[in-house]
């Protein structure tokens, strides 16, 4: 959150110098304040477990945030029950009149497939055109990341020659830029794909900003640079063991299965995982939701 002082306070310049967001007391006379409306477009197969990993990234604020839950109409869950998505998912086409003043997209399991391919390709699309003109910030995860590239910019995946498993260090771009204050100068990130956007096709793209990327993963981080769409080829909001439940998932269905890199002690499985990345995810979201929506968004957000 912002602080407030008085307008002609001398430590403000400095502050506001060192990338410190400060508010004067004519701004914050002025602000008027509501929850946030956030949609999430969760395209996991396991829904619930995606649920609660987001919705624990988001909580670290204390903003009030109104969730609403979405899914595509084009495509039939088969891990989901019908009846939790009966009573707590609904449809664009149900919300597609509103505005909301954040959205998440999150990453769906399609990798092997072109996007043409994807039997709810055209419903993604039509909603993340809707997003330029209804969202005030979208926030694309993973796969939802890579749609996003290809959707808006025409960036292509490109296939690993093995899976992306595991948990990497990054390096932060841009420290000036307010979604990675309070980052690490080197901070981990894990990773679980089998494809990618190439790093020259996104260094190339002048509407991106790299933010954060990886010797060995890649951009993790990139967006536009008014923030209106922001893209994570990553996994920062899994758990301490959803690395280890896919591991231990693929391992019993085939013997090339690799370990995760830098997941395990000693690379010993039978190990507790180490938890590397909790507090930048947390940082990533809480400055998402501060400085790309909160005080972005209009206090009357249906206002034409």
């Amino acid at each position: 959150m912002p602080i407030k002082v008085q307008s002609n306070l001398p430590a403000k310049e400095l502050l506001e110098n060192e990338n410190i967001f400060v508010m004067d007391e004519f701004r914050s006379l002025h602000q008027d304040i509501r929850p946030l409306k956030i949609a999430i477009l969760n395209l996991m197969p396991l829904k619930e477990d995606t649920e609660l990993q987001i919705l624990r990234s988001l909580s670290n604020t204390p903003l009030q945030i109104d969730i609403t839950f979405l899914t595509v109409k084009s495509h039939e869950s088969q891990n989901t029950s019908a009846n939790h998505l009966n009573s707590f998912y609904t449809t664009w086409d149900a919300v597609k009149k509103h505005k909301f003043d954040g959205m998440v997209i999150t990453g769906a399991p399609v990798e092997l497939l072109e996007f043409e391919e994807v039997d709810y390709w055209t419903e993604l699309c039509d909603i993340m055109e809707w997003t330029k003109s209804h969202v005030t910030s979208t926030f694309h995860i993973c796969w939802g990341a890579q749609a996003g590239l290809y959707y808006h910019y025409g960036l292509e995946k490109t296939m690993l020659p093995k899976k992306l498993f595991g948990v990497y260090p990054h390096k932060v771009r841009h420290r000036r830029e307010p979604l990675v204050r309070g980052f690490d100068d080197i901070f981990y990130i894990p990773h679980s794909r089998h494809a990618t956007v190439e790093s020259n096709l996104i260094h190339g793209c002048n509407y991106l900003k790299v933010l954060a990327e990886s010797d060995e993963a890649g951009v993790f981080l990139c967006m536009t640079r008014d923030g209106k769409q922001i893209f994570l080829q990553g996994h920062p909001e899994y758990d301490r063991m959803t690395l280890d439940t896919e591991y231990r998932r693929d391992k019993g269905k085939r013997d090339d299965v690799e370990l995760p890199v830098n997941y395990y002690p000693n690379d010993d499985p039978s190990m507790r995982p180490l938890l590397q990345w909790r507090s930048h995810s947390n940082i990533l979201y809480t400055n998402w939701l501060n400085y790309y929506v909160y005080q972005t968004t209009p206090y009357d957000i249906d206002a034409p």
